[in-house]
C-alpha cells in the first residue's frame, strides 16, 4: 500500500537518535528557514527511552511527533524474533509517516540490509508486526503492506573523515590517533548509507581544525559538534533538493 504526497506538503523527514539530540536540535532549527526551506521533521524516533532528542521534539513548536522502539524490549515481548524483526520494525514505522528522507543523527545502531532494502523498495514489511515478514516486494507494497513508490534515501553523520576512523568511538579514535602523530587531520562527513558501515558514498566532507596537546572534551569536541549542526543541515537539503526539488 502506497499513499501520494500533496506537492504542496513540505518535504518531510524522519531522524533517527539515540541520545541527547543535538544534531536534531540543528535540524528542527534550520527548518523552514533559507538553510532548510519547505522541510518539517514528522518524526523523532529513538532506540532508547530516556534520549533527551525525544524531549527536544516534544517541546518544539510545533510538537514534533515522536517514537520509542528499543532492541532489548522488542525481543523481550516477541520472543524468537531476530535483529532483522527489529530492523523491519523500525522500517515499518518510518514508512508510516512517509517520509521523503531519513536522516541518522546519532542513531547507535548498525543499519541492516534489511531496512535499507525496506528503504530502496524492494521489501515491503506488513502493516503490523503480527502479519509476519512479507519478504521481497517491488511493487511498492500489496495490502496489507506497506511499501514504497520511490527510493527513500538514507543518510548518516559520522566524525571522521571517508574511510578514517569506521565504527564507534571514530571522534575519539581520531584525536587519540592525532595525539600520537598517526594521521595530520580530522574531519567529520554526512555519507549515504550502506550495509558496510560508514563507507557510503560522502555527501559533505568538511575537516574540523584540531592542534596538539589541546583537550578533547573542552576544545576539540565543541569544534566538531559546531560543524556536525552545520553540515547535517546542508546535507539535508541536498538530498531533499534532488529527491523533492521545491515546486514538484
Amino acid at each position: 500500500m502506497t499513499t501520494e504526497i500533496s506537492r504542496d506538503t513540505p518535504r518531510r523527514i524522519a531522524v533517527l537518535i539515540s541520545g541527547s539530540g543535538t544534531n536534531l536540535q540543528a535540524l528542527i532549527d534550520a527548518c523552514n528557514t533559507p538553510r532548510l526551506p519547505h522541510a518539517q521533521i514528522v518524526l523523532v524516533l529513538s532506540n532508547r527511552k530516556a534520549a533527551y532528542g525525544l524531549t527536544r521534539a516534544a517541546t518544539a513548536n510545533p510538537p514534533i511527533p515522536t517514537a520509542y522502539l528499543g532492541l532489548p524490549p522488542f525481543l523481550r515481548d516477541n520472543p524468537g524474533a531476530t535483529r532483522t524483526d527489529y530492523d523491519l520494525a523500525v522500517a515499518r514505522e518510518v514508512l508510516k509517516i512517509r517520509p521523503d528522507v531519513v536522516v541518522l543523527a546519532g542513531w547507535m545502531h548498525i543499519v541492516s540490509e534489511a531496512f535499507l532494502e525496506v528503504m530502496r523498495g524492494v521489501r515491503a514489511v506488513p502493516l503490523s508486526p503480527e502479519s509476519g515478514d512479507k519478504g521481497d516486494s517491488a511493487d511498492g507494497g500489496e495490502e496489507g503492506e506497506l511499501g514504497i513508490a520511490r527510493d527513500i534515501p538514507v543518510i548518516n553523520i559520522h566524525p571522521a573523515l571517508p574511510g578514517q576512523f569506521d565504527g564507534a568511538n571514530a571522534m575519539e579514535r581520531g584525536f587519540e590517533a592525532f595525539q600520537r602523530g598517526e594521521v595530520d587531520r580530522l574531519g567529520v562527513m554526512v555519507h549515504r548509507v550502506i550495509a558496510e558501515v560508514d563507507r557510503g558514498a560522502p555527501i559533505i566532507v568538511k575537516e574540523v581544525e584540531v592542534h596538539k596537546g589541546e583537550d578533547l572534551k573542552n576544545d576539540y569536541e565543541p569544534r566538531m559538534h559546531r560543524t556536525e549542526w552545520e553540515i547535517i543541515v546542508e546535507a539535508t537539503k541536498l538530498v531533499l533538493d534532488e529527491v523533492r526539488p521545491i515546486g514538484d
